[in-house]
């Protein structure tokens, strides 16, 4: 078996697995996307940090490769549903640098505050620039903390030693498990209008891309601090160079960018924004934890077929795995479309069994349906071992019941979310061996195969609804793939699931949502 590193890995994981028998290990780093193509054909596994970039075009020539494994938390630069898509799995190694991280956002934190990057740069040219480089105390100062992860948790706790005010927002994390930590939950509004440093521990997802935008920094105080350690295109660098040109902002401090490396950018060039190049879980320390957890990962995974920290597939031996493979797919995809359909903190979710799962340990379903229902929201990648722990830290309260009777199905998986704002209800199946449906949503029945883009449209039951539908997706030349069509139990109202080939746009939705017929039109994307 062979094995591709093709970034930069500590020392230690490299001898790991060239010590192993039976696999051969070929270092090639600062390869071009064409060259790793030509060669990718050729492995069984590979292992990045965040330099290689995983395309759907070099997958394509992956004809070989088992399983991809990332010394570090970050996926972005993976292509996780065309791995899925060739049955290879995706591994990280969550928690060997969450403390680094943590850390390296406080001191940015204190970097900021006191121009310690500046005062450095203008001592070392011979000035002696004291009292135009004053700085601030932090002390008693509040501290706004977007995402009470893992990272997030523990730079919330660092800045409580430094006797700062710490006040917390997390759209997921129940208020109750954030003040049992000790710290304040609030809205995110009221942490922007509160805080005088904010710093984003949060996942780059369609939500929060853009997230501290132009009308965030509106709500903010007269002279807030950005940290951002995260992910870069969180807070949108145009519109905080605005800020601090306006004075609005006080001064950023970015560990992440956009685009890496960001070139000639223009918020490098003001004197009050601080940066270094992506260095967050850059320590000694970390490099050997996610080195020695992916290198050993690799090598169970090889050679045993036990999946560790995958962020496609549950966490089991291999003989297990082929197995459950159809039921974890479909408890997965009903997990990521029950996150879209509902709003609010998550308080309970109810998964029920019925029918034959042939004496099955359905646990590693239900922590496949944790996954899907938490990924688009936890700041860290949550993969198929730390679903239930977060959940739990999240104060979700989950509960499971089997019967060996299904009135219409061989075996059928119903799911209940409820938050704090609304519920909702989703049932699958599995069709012949291997096919996943969806075949109820909250009151409808249908006919759902859980992938691509979709619309969930309700709209009244009348001639002419649907025909209208399907004529603004035509004069927008967005082509419909698959339709399927529930009705409610009061007979008034239909339920119309759409795949479509390409994504709508929100002007394509408002012109649903302004047909006579349609009383709702959701974009959601699987």
């Amino acid at each position: 078996m062979r094995v591709l590193v093709s970034d930069n890995l500590g020392e230690i994981g490299i001898q790991m697995l060239k010590d192993e028998d039976g696999i051969d290990v070929d270092v090639k780093t600062g390869l071009s996307p064409n060259e790793q193509k030509a060669i990718i054909g050729d492995y069984d596994a590979l292992v990045i940090r965040s330099a290689t970039k995983v395309t759907e075009d070099i997958l394509s020539e992956a004809k070989r490769l088992k399983v991809i494994g990332r010394a570090g938390i970050g996926l972005d630069n993976v292509d996780i549903h065309a791995a899925t898509k060739r049955g290879i799995v995706v591994m990280n190694t969550p928690g060997g640098n969450t403390v680094t991280t943590a850390e390296h956002a406080i001191a940015m934190l204190m970097a900021l505050t006191r121009n310690i990057p500046q005062a450095t740069s203008s001592l070392k040219s011979g000035r002696w620039d004291k009292k135009t480089l004053q700085g601030r105390e932090v002390f008693n100062k509040t501290y706004g903390v977007i995402g009470f992860g893992n990272i997030g948790s523990i730079a919330a706790e660092l800045a409580r030693g430094l006797k700062m005010r710490v006040i917390v927002h997390d759209p997921i994390v129940q208020p109750d498990t954030i003040e049992k930590a000790g710290f304040e939950s609030v809205s995110l509004e009221e942490l922007y209008k509160q805080s005088d440093y904010i710093t984003v521990h949060v996942p780059k997802t369609k939500q929060t891309t853009g997230l501290l935008n132009k009308n965030a920094f509106e709500k903010m105080k007269n002279g807030v601090m950005i940290i951002n350690c995260a992910r870069g295109g969180i807070v949108n660098e145009k519109d905080l160079y605005d800020a601090i040109k306006s004075g609005k902002v006080a001064g950023a401090a970015l560990d992440v960018f956009e685009n890496e490396p960001p070139g000639d950018h223009p918020l490098l060039k003001l004197d009050t924004v601080i940066a270094t190049p992506h260095l967050g879980a850059s320590t000694h320390e970390a490099q050997t934890n996610v080195a020695v957890a992916v290198a050993d990962q690799i090598i169970k995974f090889l050679k045993e077929g036990t999946l560790i920290n995958a962020v496609n597939a549950p966490s089991v031996t291999g003989e297990l795995l082929t197995r459950l493979k159809p039921f974890l797919m479909i408890a997965d995809r009903m997990g990521c479309l029950l996150a879209q359909l509902v709003t609010g903190q998550f308080k309970e979710v109810v998964v029920e069994y019925a029918g034959d799962f042939y004496g099955l340990d359905l646990a590693p379903v239900t922590t496949a349906l944790l996954k899907g229902l938490l990924t688009p929201s936890v700041a860290e990648g949550v993969n198929s071992v730390n679903a239930p722990v977060l959940a739990k830290e999240m104060g979700i309260k989950v509960t499971e019941t089997a019967s060996v009777e299904s009135s219409d199905y061989l075996n059928l998986i119903t799911v209940n979310v409820i938050t704090t704002e609304k519920n909702a209800s989703v049932a699958g199946t599995i069709f012949g061996r291997n096919d996943p449906r969806v075949v109820n949503i909250n009151d409808f029945r249908l006919e759902m195969v859980p992938e691509g883009y979709l619309a969930l449209i309700h709209n009244l039951d009348k001639p002419g609804a649907i025909g209208s539908i399907g004529m603004v997706l035509g004069e927008n030349k967005i082509n419909i793939a698959r339709m399927q069509v529930g009705q409610a139990k009061d007979g008034e109202r239909n339920i119309v699931f759409l795949r479509t080939d390409t994504p709508m746009t929100d002007e394509v939705v408002k012109k649903l949502n302004d047909l006579p017929l349609v009383k709702s039109v959701v974009r959601l994307e699987l």
